[in-house]
């Protein structure tokens, strides 16, 4: 059976919460948002922000009709992005709660994020209720939230053919990935998917290096990364794990090998990364650039 002990501590009635601004990209994040909800058989949350932001506008006045006008166009995004999510998970009696606020819309998910199983959100997107770049809330989200964060590029990845791909996870060694392994297991487990472990343990080509030193340290990579995985492959037997081991560099290996997968899972920062840290190089630089859904899991 999948397991709920993720480093966030999730409440057993915890949300996946979606942010839409009516963007086909939001769209996109709605559907993958409302597809894990419906494996997961938890409650699905959109949220919109019809506030105005800071300096919008040549006047700072405004009016009931703005306001009103606001809200409508907020309520129009929700209504299409609930008709989006029940066409994504038709098979399903998706408990789906909508809400449009008057608050930015990042602080407004940071305080989900306390009691949300996730947070989704689009890379980018020019909302329709408010035009404002929707990659700010992805950055500052995947930087800042509590919970796992998956950001949606361009595609949500859940169609007959992407469904059946696998899941792929970054794995350094360290405790900073095991909440990563966790969530990547789960989710192949729920999905019926593969997953690709891959651990890459330099930042230099293996050319690079003196010939004499490979052998051993291989060796005792292969090791670690074995150990690693260890525990995960003993809970979830019903998942088929392929091990990729490389001499090179981490965002270059997961991005070819991401090529293949529904989904990515990384954790917020890696084996050089310190208590505090809110983003790794190579999470920071997957959310930049692979094209599948990227899931960023913190650690403790």
């Amino acid at each position: 059976m999948p397991s709920e002990t993720h480093a966030h501590t999730v409440p057993a009635d915890a949300p996946i919460v979606v942010a839409v601004d009516g963007s086909a990209i939001s769209q996109q994040a709605v559907a993958w948002a409302a597809v894990d909800a419906a494996l997961h058989r938890c409650r699905l949350e959109i949220v919109t922000s019809f506030a105005i932001p800071f300096g919008f506008g040549p006047s700072a006045t405004v009016t009931q009709d703005n306001l009103d006008q606001l809200c409508g166009d907020a309520e129009r995004v929700l209504d299409e992005a609930t008709r989006v999510a029940r066409a994504a998970a038709p098979d399903v009696a998706l408990a789906i709660s909508t809400e449009p606020i008057d608050e930015p819309i990042i602080p407004a998910l940071l305080t989900r994020s306390k009691q949300a199983r996730m947070l989704v959100v689009g890379g980018r997107g020019l909302g329709a209720v408010r035009r404002v770049l929707l990659g700010s809330v992805s950055a500052a989200v995947a930087r800042h939230a509590h919970c796992p964060v998956t950001v949606v590029h361009t595609v949500s990845a859940t169609d007959a053919i992407s469904a059946c791909k696998p899941v792929l996870v970054g794995v350094d060694g360290t405790p900073n990935s095991e909440p990563a392994i966790e969530l990547a297991f789960d989710e192949a487990s729920r999905r019926k998917v593969s997953l690709i472990a891959l651990h890459a343990w330099s930042d230099t080509s293996g050319l690079a290096l003196p010939e004499i030193s490979w052998p051993g340290v291989a060796n005792a990579e292969d090791t670690l990364f074995a150990e690693s995985l260890a525990d995960w492959t003993d809970r979830y037997p019903d998942v088929s794990v392929r091990r990729v081991l490389v001499c090179d560099n981490a965002v270059h290996s997961l991005l070819e090998e991401s090529n293949n997968a529904q989904l990515v899972v990384v954790g917020s920062h890696g084996r050089g990364g310190f208590a505090g840290m809110l983003l790794g190089s190579t999470s920071t630089a997957l959310l930049h650039s692979v094209q599948c859904p990227i899931s960023i899991v913190r650690g403790e």
